[in-house]
């Protein structure tokens, strides 16, 4: 992990990401504390509803601690290493409240699938955020 990354953990982080499954076929890492709100956020859906079950369970099965060593190393499952087809080039991205581990080709692959975004809809999306 890179040392940017770990300067920015709250020391009640524990030295601790969540590592889990991303949307896409890539890693997050999220801080601990950060990954606790989650925890509440999926706690409050439904177990009643079938889509929220699914949601809870795909996204919570996945979820595991890790702590990094003195190198900053963290590990991560293989299960999730064959997810993200990590291999020998990966890249670290900040991604505000948490970070994405890519193979540096399924990134490639993802952004080029991104440039078919709808642009209104991109451009309504930009209009909520203020900068």
């Amino acid at each position: 992990m890179p040392a940017k990354f770990r300067q920015v953990l709250s020391k009640d982080n524990k030295n601790t990401f969540v590592i889990t499954r991303g949307m896409d076929a890539c890693v997050w890492a999220y801080p601990l504390n950060q990954w606790l709100e989650i925890e509440k956020s999926l706690r409050n859906l439904s177990s009643l509803s079938k889509i929220h079950r699914t949601f809870v369970r795909n996204t919570a099965r996945y979820a595991t601690p890790s702590t990094y060593d003195k190198q900053g190393r963290i590990t991560i499952p293989p299960s999730l290493v064959d997810y993200a087809g990590l291999d020998k080039d990966v890249l670290i991205i900040g991604m505000v409240n948490k970070m994405e581990i890519w193979d540096t080709k399924n990134l490639e692959k993802t952004e080029k699938e991104a440039l078919e975004i709808d642009l209104a809809e991109y451009d309504d999306l930009a209009q909520k955020i203020t900068i």
